[in-house]
């Protein structure tokens, strides 16, 4: 394997390579243990091939956030195409992508959501993705009984990802479709 120094440049390679290995850095460690050190390593890029895509190690938390949430409003966004009622649609893609996740996905979610106590720019980050969503919405998941639903399957999805004994008592399946029958 080339060094990094000797390796052809591909920017958009390595920014990819950067994000990736930080979403694997906090998915098994936490966000806490993202480092600019750790990342570039793991990258197999120097530091300052880091601080040529990110300004420092926040911009690169915010970058991985950024596009975390751009995934979940894909699957978001996909959901609620395939939903055939319009009246809350949001809320059951909501329920949907949260209480239905695969491991690698659930890691990541772990470790941002674990955050949102301690990493006040990720809470801000979090916070203003979801009033953002909640406004274009607002038409069709205005709804009070609708925001129940939504608190609920954060609370059930919180409790997944924390990995305690709670999450092996939810019985999500059910659940979900409880959650899903209550927007109807």
């Amino acid at each position: 394997m080339a060094s990094a120094y000797e390796r052809r440049k591909d920017p958009v390679a390595v920014r990819r390579a950067l994000l990736d290995c930080a979403k694997s850095i906090a998915a098994s460690e936490g966000v806490v243990a993202v480092t600019v050190a750790g990342v570039s390593i793991a990258a197999g890029v120097t530091k300052g091939a880091l601080f040529h895509h990110f300004a420092n190690k926040q911009a690169l938390v915010d970058a991985m956030v950024d596009e975390l949430m751009s995934e979940l409003d894909g699957a978001l966004d996909a959901l609620m195409a395939a939903d055939k009622m319009v009246r809350g649609s949001f809320t059951r893609a909501y329920v949907q992508a949260a209480l239905t996740m695969a491991d690698s996905t659930t890691r990541i979610w772990s470790a941002l959501l674990g955050s949102l106590t301690t990493e006040t720019d990720i809470a801000a980050r979090w916070h203003v993705w979801l009033a953002q969503r909640l406004l274009r919405h607002a038409e069709t998941d205005a709804d009070e009984s609708l925001h129940i639903v939504r608190l609920a399957a954060d609370g059930a999805w919180f409790a997944c990802l924390s990995g305690g004994a709670a999450s092996d008592t939810l019985y999500l399946d059910a659940l979900k479709a409880r959650l899903i029958a209550m927007t109807l």
